[in-house]
């Protein structure tokens, strides 16, 4: 079952338990049991996790997966125009512009000060014993705005 299914369905089930809480409640309160304000808390905290997995589901967007990426972690991003991901040391050339592609298409514009964001694609290779050097492979600009790709450029290995 994947996530957005999974969450689906227990804003379900938990909608139905903070229900059938909140009827337990009513019937413990007219009986004055001893337990009905645990079960105003029970009751509560069971329509809270209803809400907010309700929530959750409709506001998750699953990542952009591109044919040909590689997976690469972002190491840098100052939150408003530069974005910083460090390739594989195995990448083949032919994988450097899906791969941005990719990290183009999990870019969340909301919150960054510019209407621009630039990606890069860097490798980190040897110079000599101990010290190694990032070299750029590709990077692309994206419009927070529209979230289309204005341009991309690669330089491919080496």
């Amino acid at each position: 079952m994947n996530l957005p299914q999974l969450l689906q369905d227990s804003a379900g089930w938990l909608a139905w338990s903070g229900l059938g809480f909140a009827v337990l409640t009513g019937v413990a309160f007219v009986a004055r049991w001893g337990l009905r304000f645990r079960l105003v808390g029970v009751t509560s905290f069971t329509v809270l996790l209803a809400i907010s997995s309700w929530a959750f589901s409709v506001s998750y967007t699953p990542p952009v997966v591109v044919d040909g990426a590689l997976r690469a972690p972002v190491v840098f991003d100052n939150g408003t125009n530069l974005v910083v991901a460090q390739a594989p040391s195995s990448i083949d050339a032919k994988a450097i512009e899906p791969t941005l592609a990719q990290l183009a298409g999990n870019l969340r514009p909301g919150g960054r000060g510019g209407d621009e964001v630039v990606i890069r694609l860097r490798q980190l290779q040897p110079v000599s014993e101990g010290l190694s050097q990032p070299v750029i492979l590709g990077e692309t600009t994206v419009s927070t705005v529209t979230g289309n790709t204005i341009a991309t450029s690669t330089r491919g290995e080496g």
